[in-house]
């Protein structure tokens, strides 16, 4: 029997790099022998989370387009096809069974690459609204999994599969490692847990946000770990208290999940499908600063369900005090949150894309 071989391209921040992980994670405990490369942006994140991770990884050069003229946009017509020859080559050499993409600026040249070369391709969207290279993907792509209902709006209905957004397996047992998570973060077990987590690149406005209320947070009794992101640690790391944890980076995210009791969060695919299954109230502040605002639209989606609070980042000024009180006061509002929100979770995701996987392979041979 030959070696199964996959290829996977998943970059630029955490929410597309860990359900790439994910997948393969669960690619590899399926067939042990099976082999995976990786295709990530030179520069970006993935080139080092990757391999961490305990996979191979091939850099393209390739970025994405910026909305005002600049010499990374002049260049891009040239990265575009230093990135599609690059991915040929790499198709050609390493011979995948299936090509799989999770969003970021890499998986464009290789999964139309793959496409061209007649490869069976599955992409999969964490968002409520896709991304450009999802969209420009789509029309080729043997199979797409989508997170939220109503994507057949933006993408062949006959290709689709509801399957929710792969998540890392330390997560959906959290239930009892509750004392695990207050001893790993030195936290008082007599005091309530705010989480605060601005993304994997950390958010200068929840920073700011944080430092502003640290005040409320005391008059609450509460106690707060707080990932700033490696870029801002060292404007807050003085914050640090018995009460106030400080973290450059949370690598022990189950832990920091079990601990809390309220969660302030970004609302990128990723942390919405965590959130989902930790089951913890949440106020969401979407970042105003991605592509097509899709944070946003991920947040609307679960406030409508009654399942979180969405506060935007131009209310925060007028309203977080209040929203916040109002919160972390009332059990019933709480105990309402978690479980609509837990209602939202999808656990078996990484499953359902890898069964997908499997599927449009068996059907390429």
């Amino acid at each position: 029997m030959s070696t199964k071989r996959y290829m996977i391209s998943g970059g630029g921040t955490g929410g597309h790099i860990y359900p790439a992980i994910a997948i393969a994670e669960e690619l590899k405990f399926r067939f042990p022998d099976a082999e995976f490369l990786f295709v990530g942006a030179k520069g970006k994140m993935e080139m080092t989370k990757v391999p961490e991770a305990g996979f191979k990884i091939e850099g393209l050069w390739i970025s994405g387009i910026q909305r005002k003229l600049t010499l990374g946009n002049l260049l891009f017509p040239l990265k575009l096809i230093n990135s599609m020859l690059k991915s040929r080559a790499l198709i050609k050499a390493f011979k995948p069974n299936v090509v799989i993409g999770t969003g970021g600026f890499a998986s464009g040249p290789l999964l139309k690459m793959a496409s061209l070369l007649k490869i069976p391709s599955l992409i999969q969207e964490q968002n409520a609204y896709a991304g450009v290279t999802n969209k420009w993907l789509a029309g080729k792509a043997d199979s797409i999994c989508v997170a939220y209902e109503g994507m057949d709006r933006l993408f062949p209905k006959q290709k689709l599969i509801l399957s929710g957004n792969p998540v890392r397996k330390d997560l959906l047992d959290i239930a009892d490692k509750s004392d695990l998570g207050i001893k790993h973060f030195q936290l008082d077990p007599s005091k309530r847990t705010l989480l605060v987590i601005g993304g994997s690149l950390g958010s200068q406005r929840i920073n700011e946000l944080i430092a502003s209320q640290l005040d409320l947070f005391k008059a609450e009794d509460l106690q707060v770990i707080w990932q700033c992101g490696k870029i801002y640690f060292d404007r807050y790391t003085s914050l640090t208290s018995d009460t106030v944890k400080v973290e450059k980076f949370i690598s022990k995210m189950d832990l920091a999940y079990a601990s809390a009791d309220v969660i302030i969060s970004r609302a990128g695919a990723g942390a919405v499908s965590e959130l989902s299954l930790v089951g913890k109230p949440v106020i969401f502040i979407p970042s105003p600063n991605v592509a097509e605002d899709h944070q946003t639209k991920n947040a609307k989606s679960i406030e409508d369900k009654e399942a979180a609070i969405m506060l935007k980042e131009s209310d925060l000024e007028k309203h977080f005090e209040s929203v916040f009180k109002d919160l972390i006061s009332s059990e019933h509002l709480q105990e309402k949150l978690s479980q609509n929100i837990l209602k939202l979770a999808k656990p078996n995701a990484t499953k359902t894309i890898v069964d997908q996987i499997e599927r449009i392979e068996n059907k390429s041979k």
